[in-house]
């Protein structure tokens, strides 16, 4: 399979809302795989959100390490994996975006502010 150009890969982020496999690190060093929800910044960073006591907030937070496998399931089966390091940001106003974008690229734009409520509630326990 060709390696995909910088615009080649972003383009298939971006182009179809399609789930990302994320791996952290846990505690023990076994790798943890979930899947998440995601959108490019405008500088090409990819942004998901987690609850910080979820598997993959606290293995982030221990453990920067990440990569990320986002793939076509349709033939001729192509994929993007990324490697990198995890920056977690706190500050509520610069992450009130993200919520409505994220939601929005993956359910109807009318449902996009239940998804909304629900990644802004107070955090609760999840994997």
């Amino acid at each position: 399979m060709a390696k995909m150009t910088e615009s080649e890969w972003k383009t298939f982020l971006v182009e179809a809302p399609r789930t990302g496999k994320l791996a952290t690190v846990r505690a023990d060093g076994s790798p943890h795989v979930a899947p998440v929800w995601f959108d490019l910044d405008t500088d090409g960073t990819i942004v998901f959100m987690t609850r910080d006591k979820s598997a993959k907030g606290r293995g982030l937070r221990r453990d920067p390490r990440l990569a990320m496998c986002v793939d076509d399931e349709r033939p001729p089966f192509s994929f993007v994996t990324i490697e990198g390091l995890a920056t977690i940001s706190e500050d509520l106003e610069e992450m009130l975006v993200w919520p409505t974008r994220i939601g929005g690229r993956y359910m109807w734009a009318d449902l996009a502010e239940s998804y909304v409520a629900v990644a802004t509630r107070s955090p609760a326990s999840s994997s």
